[in-house]
């Protein structure tokens, strides 16, 4: 509440964002400015968040998904003065040992090597520096020739954690990671075993991911060592993002069209069921997920001819605007408002500025319209902390505010209805997720607008337990409402 009274209320100003832009490259151009002036730390690690103090680092999903975004950018401009922080970030990646063989002695989770090896492979396709392909190298061997992964009832997928760990959850994180992984290597070796492994393991995701009846995945199975059960509707923007572009890719390399047709009913399916009323996506994560490779995965349709894709990125580019801060960082939410001063993370804003950024390669002279979407919203204080509870209001626009990782560390779900419908993708709030280890007040829980104003209700209901996400928890602090 003390950003509110202090600082929201004080005008439009704060929430414009400075003067809007005027084209989708002054757009890019603003958000690769942020990436490297207030993400980028320099000497090969970038920042966790915006606030003073943040940690920093060069490993797994938040901190790699900068490293995807700066070597999008790279790829639309061919900018030469981005080789220098690409080629400090190569010197910082983690270097991996030997293939994991014990599962007690085993530290690393399977999905964090993943991330880091397409962070590498992204660097060395534009250096061609023979260090960051070793690095990749060993990144990739380090789960798939381990033997503490590929356990359980189904071991065409791997476990999380070594042996299963406390939860027994494999997540897709891992496996699509893996598959975009072994196509960008074989990109860089040319060896038939990388393609062989990324055919291999997209029938695997595909077998145990897939949901039964929409063209999306979701991200986590559970294998308790008799049988592998899905988490239903968690739909991840990253791994349906890496399911779009591994699609095309594999088409791209084999030249089957039932890959291609397979990544366009994704992300069509992306477009059709988790948009606001709007057509803007709506990223229902706390921290756990990141957006850029399904901006990278929109992209690779769009470059080949298809057109809903292209539409999709500038609309979403077009509306993430009005979700930028001042200093050029961006909000979860594209169609939400600004996020609170200090109060970005590099899990959040990956999107946003990865958005602008493919906004900007496809249509640079395209105007983008208004930036300060939310400046005259009406700030509503209310305590929201017992389940089940709702909202009611008339607007166009509503954003729920709460702290980010109240209760630390992870547990804590609550579904979400809208006019009496849950949300498709079933995460809702889940509130104590918070990647970046920091308690964060005045985050946007949830934000969604419609078309026009309205009479519309927000019912917000207790989650269903399970191992990942925990029992149920919400405390809404106040919310804004846009006429």
């Amino acid at each position: 509440m003390r950003w509110f009274l202090a600082t929201l209320l004080s005008g439009a100003a704060l929430f414009s964002g400075g003067p809007p832009a005027q084209t989708f490259a002054t757009a890019g151009a603003r958000a690769t400015t942020a990436l490297l002036d207030v993400w980028y730390a320099g000497n090969g690690l970038w920042r966790a968040c915006d606030a003073p103090g943040c940690p920093t680092g060069n490993r797994d999903w938040g901190f790699d998904s900068l490293t995807y975004t700066l070597a999008l950018r790279y790829r639309a401009t061919h900018d030469a003065s981005l080789l220098v922080p690409l080629r400090e970030l190569e010197q910082t990646a983690p270097a991996y040992p030997a293939p994991c063989t014990n599962a007690s002695t085993c530290a690393s989770w399977s999905d964090v090597p993943m991330w880091d090896a397409i962070a590498l492979l992204d660097e060395y396709a534009i250096t061609g520096d023979a260090g960051a392909l070793s690095k990749a190298e060993a990144a990739f061997a380090f789960v798939d020739r381990s033997t503490v992964y590929a356990l359980g009832a189904c071991p065409r997928i791997p476990y999380q954690q070594p042996g299963g760990g406390g939860n027994e959850l494999k997540t897709l994180e891992t496996e699509a990671n893996y598959i975009r992984a072994a196509l960008l290597l074989y990109g860089a070796t040319h060896e038939q075993a990388d393609l062989t492994a990324a055919e291999t393991a997209y029938d695997a995701a595909r077998t145990y991911f897939l949901d039964p009846s929409v063209p999306l995945y979701t991200v986590w199975v559970f294998d308790d060592g008799a049988a592998c059960t899905q988490v239903p509707h968690r739909f991840f923007a990253s791994v349906n993002g890496d399911m779009i572009a591994a699609g095309v890719e594999l088409y791209r390399a084999t030249g089957s069209r039932d890959y291609l047709d397979e990544a366009t009913a994704t992300a069509r399916a992306v477009a059709g069921r988790l948009d606001d009323p709007r057509g803007v996506f709506t990223d229902l994560q706390a921290e756990n997920d990141v957006v850029e490779p399904l901006v990278e995965g929109m992209a690779a349709l769009a470059a080949d001819g298809q057109a809903f894709a292209r539409r999709w990125i500038l609309r979403n580019a077009g509306a993430a605007l009005a979700a930028r801060a001042p200093d050029g960082s961006f909000g979860r939410f594209f169609d939400g408002p600004p996020p609170a001063p200090a109060a970005a993370t590099a899990w959040q804003t990956n999107g946003g500025l990865a958005i602008e950024i493919a906004a900007a390669a496809l249509a640079p002279r395209t105007a983008t319209g208004p930036a300060n979407a939310w400046a005259h919203a009406r700030v509503v204080p209310d305590d929201v902390s017992t389940l089940p509870a709702s909202i009611s209001f008339h607007g166009s626009a509503v954003a729920l505010y709460g702290t980010l990782g109240e209760q630390c560390c992870e547990p804590g779900h609550a579904r979400v209805f809208v006019d009496g419908r849950e949300t498709f993708d079933g995460t809702g709030i889940w509130q104590n997720k918070s990647s970046s280890g920091r308690t964060i007040p005045d985050t946007v829980l949830f934000a969604w607008r419609w078309p026009r104003s309205g009479m519309h209700t927000i019912s917000l209901r207790p989650g269903v337990a399970n191992g990942k996400e925990g029992g149920s928890f919400l405390h809404v602090t106040a919310y804004r409402v846009l006429r």
